[in-house]
């Protein structure tokens, strides 16, 4: 049930993230609306995974890296922008950031 949860944190999340252009630097109503929203459920579930028995450091880790790698294909495929080997290499660390800490013993 935790990982169930994390991942409706992850989509809010990246939901909430993609809603932020559009809200003009929050002076647009009704998009400021939707990306505080889908922030605040994100959070909610993310600590419903937390004390649903999920680590807090593996959870958070997932919930960065796999939010991360969600809003750059994001904005690679529907807001315009370039994907450079720099930031494949980005994604690259914080993937195998979070496989180290989980092969670590923190789960």
């Amino acid at each position: 049930m935790p990982y169930v949860l994390l991942a409706g944190a992850i989509v809010t999340e990246v939901i909430g993230t993609s809603l932020l252009k559009s809200t003009q630097g929050f002076t647009r109503v009704w998009p400021t609306a939707g990306c505080v929203a889908c922030y605040l459920v994100a959070f909610v579930l993310l600590a419903r995974a937390i004390s649903a028995g999920m680590k807090v450091g593996v959870g958070y880790a997932l919930w960065s890296a796999l939010g991360t790698t969600l809003i750059v294909l994001i904005g690679v495929l529907f807001l315009g922008e370039k994907l450079t080997v720099v930031s494949v290499a980005g994604l690259v660390l914080v993937v195998a950031g979070v496989v180290l800490l989980n092969l670590g013993g923190a789960h």
